[in-house]
């Protein structure tokens, strides 16, 4: 039995988690962890220096603020972490690795099994496609209360493009101030913000007279909690180290 500890547990993605962990026999929530007062099954601590139980694996879904006291928890504790939260800034990119050399962290710009299958075949695709004359184009769809754009979950894909062609291609954004003809060396990546869309992805690999796209489509937010359960059953266990998805699904 994995002994799970849900950080953000209050919050929806929280809950889904607590949902999914329910459902599985090979899981169970060891406490959560919500700065509100959460009434649970399991026992709730308003923060991890508060947390007194011991678990195999934490789920993160917080926010970026939270996650440093959750790190100093990780490794103070020896305790894995899958992090799902997002927004995270360079500075605190660098305490998660720095935070991998003394336990496990799993982290993935996007937890769906679907979006990271996507990733590995945009590479493939891009070294079959790019020789050949393709253009690669990325557009995302999100939702409109969505605050960053381009989503963290495009430029990973364009990042696994780019990864396959040694880093020929240069990120374009916005071709509205520049009139000249698009190059071979870019690739554009577009967003689109509107309503409750909760968030698409399309690879366009455009060439003369033909035209392939590879496109995931979220249809819920359950997807993201499904992701990470399957992390957290992966990352138990496991020796220090800085993990992804592409882990999990190898």
């Amino acid at each position: 039995m994995i002994n799970i500890i849900i950080h953000g547990c209050g919050g929806k993605m929280g809950k889904v988690v607590e949902g999914l962990v329910k459902e599985d026999s090979q899981l169970t929530i060891a406490a959560g962890i919500d700065p509100r007062d959460i009434q649970a099954d399991y026992p709730v601590f308003h923060s991890v220096d508060e947390c007194t139980v011991k678990a195999d694996v934490i789920i993160d879904f917080s926010t970026a603020s939270a996650i440093p006291a959750l790190l100093d928890y990780c490794v103070k504790t020896g305790t894995p972490a899958v992090l799902c939260t997002t927004g995270f800034s360079d500075e605190l990119n660098n305490q998660v690795k720095e935070a991998s050399k003394s336990v496990a962290i799993l982290k993935s710009a996007n937890m769906s099994v679907g979006v990271n299958l996507i990733m590995n075949l945009v590479k493939k695709a891009a070294e079959a496609l790019y020789d050949s004359g393709f253009d690669i184009e990325i557009l995302e769809k999100h939702h409109n209360q969505k605050i960053d754009a381009p989503s963290g979950t495009a430029i990973a894909i364009a990042d696994s493009i780019n990864e396959a062609l040694d880093g020929k291609l240069n990120y374009v954004y916005d071709r509205s101030q520049v009139r000249e003809k698009r190059t071979r060396d870019q690739l554009g990546i577009s967003a689109i913000r509107g309503g409750t869309i909760v968030g698409e992805h399309d690879v366009i690999f455009a060439g003369k007279d033909e035209i392939i796209t590879l496109s995931h489509t979220a249809l819920s937010k359950e997807i993201f909690a499904v992701g990470a359960v399957k992390a957290a059953k992966f990352l138990a266990g496991k020796p220090a180290g800085f993990y992804t998805m592409k882990e999990v699904l190898e």
